[in-house]
């Protein structure tokens, strides 16, 4: 669309709009608005096919006071809708120190706020106004950061982000996506629209500033019409990583068992495979994307290594372990009081905890990360027994034995873990309960039966849960 054909913009809009609202009931739309050029020629737009559909519109604006002119900017926000009718929501938030600098941070607080205010208003369809341009800027970006086709796609015409925005159910729609920039300001110019202008937007401290008014001029001057290259490249990228995914569904269902990922099946596959659906595990679980450098050093530890290693790589959300040739994806847990290793000669330095039963449905113990339950059952323990002898909780410490049934011999915890096929990582957090002297129940393997009573009397069954 050229600045000649600026009258054509709204015609580009309304097809946009018409084939989004056909995917979504919500009886309202909202726009992002910030009182800048891009989302006031927005909401002239959203405002003229709202009133065409009779379709009630909103406008959503975050206040971040990072500028002193933050104030004014949401004056003005307010007036503008005010003369067009326009229900208008705002919403203050403050930033604070992130590791990820202030743009990703005013980012992700601005689109908590965006989703909130939706969800209180039932809205499920916002638009940006994201255009041509900011394509082209996010896909050389993305370029320079050395991302794959997931990066290169860019943005899409329309998407969830519930990591972000916190609501399901909202879909954000970018109608504006084939439009440059340089249509949107001839169009603001024709109708005579006032915006704000954002002082940070000339700081080329910020990568996207920086490109906006160093890179990309230089590259329109050589290379006119770029823009929309760059598009058809994102567009190119996300077939590719349409496929990408396609294919990581489908070995993700065949090496996937029981929330596990078989080792054996990963390593017949190539090594790029093997990433792509390592990539899409994480991705289903709502890890970030680990970097490739980190993918091949995971993939060489976990899965190079000999079948009866038991080793673990740290994600920066969770823990990757490997237990009997497969692979897990673990929480990061907080070290329980006291904890070591029996099997590996640790010293335990926590004593165990003592405690009565006085008939309670459960005690939690913190400090052994979970809940002890007390069910009515057979075969279990006399609950007159359970109440008139002193309990205790404590972490293994080596050389405690269970008898699970009459017809069974007494075995080593060690050995019923192995029966049981609990990981070694679980093992070292889950507790166990003596009645006086005498194991009578560990978690992860059961009741020591030699305790049981008759059937004559009341009986109590215990069972542990973790905290998640």
């Amino acid at each position: 669309m050229s600045r000649q054909q600026t009258g054509s913009l709204p015609v580009t809009f309304a097809r946009a709009l018409d084939a989004l609202r056909a995917n979504t009931v919500s009886p309202t739309i909202a726009i992002a608005y910030s009182g800048g050029l891009d989302s006031s020629a927005l909401l002239h737009l959203a405002h003229a096919w709202a009133q065409q559909h009779g379709i009630a519109l909103h406008a959503f604006h975050v206040h971040h006071g990072i500028s002193p002119n933050a104030d004014a900017w949401l004056a003005h926000c307010e007036q503008a809708c005010a003369a067009l009718g326009v229900a208008f929501a705002s919403r203050k938030v403050t930033l604070t120190k992130s590791k990820s600098g202030v743009e990703a941070a005013a980012r992700k607080l601005r689109y908590a706020a965006l989703g909130d205010m939706a969800h209180e208003r039932g809205v499920t369809l916002m638009l940006t106004a994201h255009h041509l341009d900011d394509q082209a800027e996010t896909v050389l970006l993305q370029l320079l950061r050395g991302s794959g086709p997931a990066g290169l796609s860019g943005m899409d015409a329309a998407n969830t982000a519930p990591e972000l925005l916190g609501n399901p159910e909202l879909v954000v729609a970018r109608p504006l996506l084939p439009v440059s920039r340089g249509d949107l300001e001839a169009y603001v110019s024709e109708h005579g629209l006032s915006y704000v202008e954002d002082e940070s937007n000339a700081d080329a401290r910020y990568a996207r500033n920086a490109l906006r008014h160093k890179v990309m001029p230089a590259l329109a001057d050589a290379f006119p019409g770029f823009q929309e290259r760059f598009a058809r490249s994102a567009a190119h990228s996300q077939s590719a990583q349409r496929l990408l995914a396609e294919m990581a569904e489908q070995d993700l269902g065949a090496i996937l068992r029981e929330d596990s990922v078989d080792v054996a099946k990963l390593r017949a596959m190539s090594l790029d495979r093997a990433h792509n659906v390592l990539r899409h595990w994480f991705s289903k679980r709502g890890l970030r994307m680990p970097s490739t450098a980190w993918l091949v050093e995971m993939t060489t530890q976990l899965v190079e290594a000999r079948p009866d290693a038991q080793l673990l790589v740290t994600h920066p959300d969770c823990h990757i372990r490997r237990h009997r040739d497969r692979l897990y994806i673990t929480p990061k847990l907080d070290d329980l009081a006291g904890m070591r290793d029996p099997d590996d000669e640790g010293v335990i330095v926590k004593e165990g905890q003592s405690f009565t039963w006085n008939g309670e449905e459960s005690i939690e113990f913190p400090d052994y990360g979970g809940t002890l339950w007390f069910h009515q059952g057979k075969p279990g323990f006399d609950a007159e027994w359970l109440r008139d002898n002193p309990l205790l909780i404590d972490f293994r410490k080596g050389g405690e034995r269970l008898k699970l049934a009459d017809n069974r011999p007494t075995r080593p915890l060690k050995y019923h873990y192995q029966a049981f096929d609990v990981p070694a990582w679980e093992r070292e957090r889950l507790p166990v309960v003596f009645a006086g002297r005498d194991l009578i129940f560990a978690a992860g393997i059961g009741m020591d039966c030699r305790h049981f009573a008759s059937d004559a009397v009341a009986t109590i069954r215990l069972s542990w849960s973790a905290n998640k």
